[in-house]
């Protein structure tokens, strides 16, 4: 076929793309200047980790490893991550995941919980909520944002609870049934009895749920006004300055508090297509 340079395959080049060399040189010693860093002073990784795996994708689609007669891209990675190539990987992930979030925002974070953030971006798509998830990631410590993640990608239960074994006879299920009924009204709203159906065997799960910490709206306004500053009269997921509105990240339905740590600043588009298009 006249003309052809280059044939793609499932998005990778089938015919090895046309090499610059220049180009190739930089990315390359770029790449070596910044593991050479880390090797030197640990705390690089997290400043210069972004760039590292924006230069990794680049080595990879235009094949520089050719420049050092490698036979291939895995056999590049062997030779600059001896130890381990899946950091590698995870970094590639980064750049290739999060092309929404600002560099300048995921160096903040850390590179840890940057391979979190990817996570739940691929589990989301185009639904991911890119800036509730950096807010959470700039806000807990390293541990609990990754059990956030855990929590999010698996929908366990979160709430504290007890499950209590017993048989029972359908016969006795209406009976039992309206004994858990009235036992919850007697609880109070704070806590719910589920009865759950498993074959001859059933189980009641206790969940104690805690109130929502609600402000009155003088004490709102204050807090409202603090996340403003901190996020600097500006929307967290596009940048806009105006119709600014203040979104709860665990939403007041779910018990979500009024503080500032569940707080977010977003502009009116963007809080709509949180709350699925309604304002």
């Amino acid at each position: 076929m006249i003309g052809l340079t280059s044939l793609w395959t499932n998005g990778r080049t089938a015919v090895a793309p046309e090499l610059n060399q220049r180009r190739a040189v930089f990315v390359l010693g770029k790449i070596d200047e910044i593991l050479s860093w880390e090797r030197v002073k640990e705390q690089e990784k997290d400043a210069r980790f972004v760039e590292l795996g924006e230069y990794l994708c680049e080595v990879r689609a235009k094949q520089y490893w050719r420049l050092e007669k490698l036979k291939s891209f895995d056999e590049f990675l062997e030779k600059r991550f001896p130890e381990s190539r899946r950091k590698a990987y995870y970094l590639m992930a980064i750049h290739e995941n999060l092309t929404r979030v600002p560099k300048q925002q995921l160096r903040e974070v850390g590179w840890s919980k940057a391979v979190e953030l990817v996570k739940v971006a691929r589990k989301d798509g185009e639904n991911f909520d890119c800036a509730t998830w950096l807010h959470k990631a700039r806000e807990l410590p390293k541990e609990a944002f990754k059990g956030e993640v855990e929590r999010h990608l698996t929908g366990k239960e979160t709430e504290a609870w007890e499950i209590i074994y017993f048989k029972l006879y359908k016969s006795q299920l209406p009976v039992v049934e309206k004994a858990l009924e009235t036992a919850g009204l007697m609880l109070g709203t704070d806590k719910t009895i589920d009865l759950i159906m498993q074959g001859s065997i059933n189980s009641v799960r206790l969940r104690q749920k805690q109130p929502r910490l609600k402000l009155n709206p003088k004490e709102y306004t204050i807090v409202r006004n603090r996340v403003l500053e901190r996020d600097g009269w500006r929307c967290q997921e596009c940048g806009s300055m105006e119709g600014l509105e203040v979104h709860h990240i665990k939403r007041r339905s779910q018990l979500g508090d009024d503080v500032v740590n569940n707080l977010i600043t977003l502009c009116a588009g963007c809080h709509g297509k949180c709350h699925g298009g309604r304002p």
